[in-house]
């Protein structure tokens, strides 16, 4: 849904959504709807990964915002390793038989070019598919946290994983507004018509 730079959470106080966007806003959100009612219970979601997160909302507002106001890695002064750092390039291990490495030797550019080639057809070949996939599991995660309980989940989880987004949204329908918007926001990227 996000990309790391661009990390959203939302955060629930029972099935009301109190906060969404970047973890520093959300943090303070939750630390204020604590201090307001410290025995309700506030949910954070990572939304890339619709999975409830713990965070540490402890101290003032400012030290709240201190913890989770930048993100690691954005300091000045940095040590940078040893690779094409601009490309992000990480070293690992990749275990392949020998007719495999005589191949990727023989290509243009060598065997670190071509598994690259390899690797970026076969992303845009299943990307729209893998996204589908991610959205399902994003959206199930959320449901089962937060609507485990509540009236159709099980139905509503088989009509989501069938790809049903008229089924799902009608099997929701019955839910809390901000509960239902958000599951069909993983799950289409789009709130119910």
């Amino acid at each position: 849904m996000n990309s790391e730079s661009q990390a959203s959470y939302t955060a629930f106080e029972g099935y009301r959504r109190i906060a969404r966007g970047a973890l520093a806003s959300v943090a303070l959100a939750i630390k204020r709807a604590m201090a307001r009612d410290p025995a309700h219970a506030v949910l954070i979601f990572d939304d890339t990964a619709g999975r409830p997160i713990d965070i540490d909302v402890r101290g003032s507002e400012e030290e709240v915002l201190a913890r989770f106001g930048q993100s690691p890695g954005h300091g000045h002064g940095q040590h940078r390793g040893r690779g094409r750092p601009r490309l992000g390039v990480v070293s690992r291990e990749v275990t392949l038989l020998p007719r495999h490495w005589q191949w990727l030797a023989a290509q243009p550019g060598g065997a670190s070019v071509a598994l690259r080639k390899l690797v970026e057809t076969a992303r845009r070949a299943r990307s729209a598919e893998d996204r589908s996939r991610e959205a399902q599991e994003r959206a199930y995660h959320f449901m089962s946290a937060i609507a485990g309980d509540l009236p159709g989940f099980e139905e509503a989880s088989r009509a989501l994983f069938a790809r049903q987004r008229v089924r799902f949204g009608k099997l929701i329908a019955v839910w809390p507004a901000d509960v239902r918007e958000h599951a069909m926001l993983l799950a289409f990227g789009a709130a119910p018509q």
